[in-house]
């Protein structure tokens, strides 16, 4: 009996694979893109409804993702997705079955609030990078933007050859964290076979129980029987939902602009000066960079609509559904 419990032991404490490892970590970097694909879709089709979940998905994938987040590290010691995959944390000298405070608040912290930290930064990133190729370095832009466009490159390929490096040591065995936010937290990840270790004698067969506790035995397979099924699902569920985002994005651009119905032409103002018809409808000045979007025909600026439909995803004229690769530069030639 004290060669099993012993076996028992090291089997439980055994690190997971490194595949395991890769596989819960790309649970969550499948989730999100996923259902920011289901909430623009939602906003494309009723923008009067749903497009702020679109505009603040952020936010709200992180209110979402916190409350999940805690419930799992509260009562399995995972997160969901190490959950998911039967893995859960544990500390060199815990006692009990739940994380201490400290190991708990540092594992939201990695969770939640960097990752939230990191796409914001990776999207201030975009748009610095975009205004500073369109208006150039001369242009009214601070020292400390320009210096967070040319420093930033370095500090991503930082973050993801340190993870990468981590990944590397844990693979060949020279490293017990596969991350260092892992490390950070002061947890090791090791394989949750609590499940399997329920004995046999407890199981009481069918015909010896009562009506009730008939009913509550096969009410309970149900409810495991739907869980089971459910995390099952969840993968598959996700990667096809990740297949319908590549096809939309490959079929919309062809069948989206042929569905809407033609605008109608603007009214034209005999009383206007001709050298107001170049004037951009959003910033009202004269335009440059004239950039005209597909979805309604209206030439704009190329800062202003690109700036516009990357916020409001629609047409600023008619509230057509737009995107950013729906404008097309216009390349005037003679005066």
């Amino acid at each position: 009996m004290a060669e099993g419990a012993h076996l028992t032991s090291a089997t439980q404490n055994d690190k997971p694979s490194i595949f395991e490892v890769l596989a819960q970590e790309s649970l969550i970097s499948t989730v999100r893109p996923a259902l920011r694909h289901a909430t623009r879709v939602a906003a494309e089709s009723r923008p009067d409804k749903f497009g702020w979940l679109l505009r603040y998905y952020d936010e709200v994938y992180t209110f979402l993702d916190l409350l999940l987040e805690q419930y799992h590290l509260r009562k399995y010691c995972a997160t969901f997705a190490e959950h998911f995959y039967n893995l859960k944390r544990q500390t060199p000298a815990q006692t009990s079955k739940h994380l201490p405070r400290g190991v708990f608040i540092k594992s939201m912290i990695c969770v939640v609030l960097l990752p939230y930290i990191k796409e914001k930064l990776d999207k201030l990133f975009e748009e610095m990078r975009h205004t500073y190729n369109t208006y150039g370095s001369n242009q009214n832009m601070s020292k400390l933007s320009r210096a967070f466009v040319a420093i930033y490159p370095y500090v991503h390929t930082a973050w993801e050859g340190s993870i990468l490096a981590y990944q590397t040591a844990y693979m060949f065995g020279k490293c017990d964290w596969h991350s260092p936010f892992l490390q950070f937290t002061g947890v090791t990840l090791c394989n949750d076979l609590e499940e399997e270790e329920v004995p046999m004698s407890r199981t009481v067969p069918l015909e010896h129980m009562s009506l009730t506790q008939k009913v509550l035995r096969i009410a309970k397979n149900a409810l495991n029987f739907t869980a089971v099924s459910v995390s099952s699902g969840l993968s598959v569920s996700l990667f096809f939902i990740q297949f319908l985002d590549w096809w939309y994005s490959q079929d919309s651009t062809h069948t989206s602009l042929t569905s809407l119905p033609v605008p109608p032409p603007p009214k034209r103002d005999e009383n206007r000066e001709t050298s107001l018809l170049n004037v951009c409808p959003i910033c009202n000045r004269t335009r440059f960079n004239d950039t005209a979007i597909s979805v309604s025909g209206y030439v704009f600026c190329y800062p202003c609509i690109y700036d516009y439909v990357k916020e409001y995803k629609k047409c600023p004229i008619t509230n057509y559904p737009a995107r950013t690769d729906h404008l097309i530069k216009l390349y005037i030639t003679g005066s």
